[in-house]
């Protein structure tokens, strides 16, 4: 069996996004964090996810969300054929 890209999508700026939700939950919570990590862990992953962000915001990195579709060996994959279909609930 094979696969078929059915979809690429650009999550840049959403994934900014989230990273910023992200850092603002860690540093809200950040006495929680110290009970499980240690200062140095947090201070890194803050920096992490801040300059992660930073990064996808000035286009310096980038993720995609691809949809692949699993085919038959006679080539179908019962997929829809349009986007709303895709996310249709079942």
């Amino acid at each position: 069996m094979s696969w078929e890209v059915r979809d690429v999508e650009s999550l840049r700026e959403h994934y900014a996004l989230t990273l910023r939700h992200w850092v603002r939950n860690l540093e809200e919570h950040h006495e929680e964090a110290l009970r499980t990590v240690d200062e140095t862990a947090y201070r890194i992953w803050r920096l992490y996810m801040a300059g992660s962000a930073y990064g996808f915001d000035h286009a310096h990195l980038s993720i995609y969300q691809t949809l692949l579709a699993k085919l038959t060996p006679e080539g179908n994959s019962g997929a829809s054929m349009t986007r709303e279909g895709w996310y249709r609930s079942r």
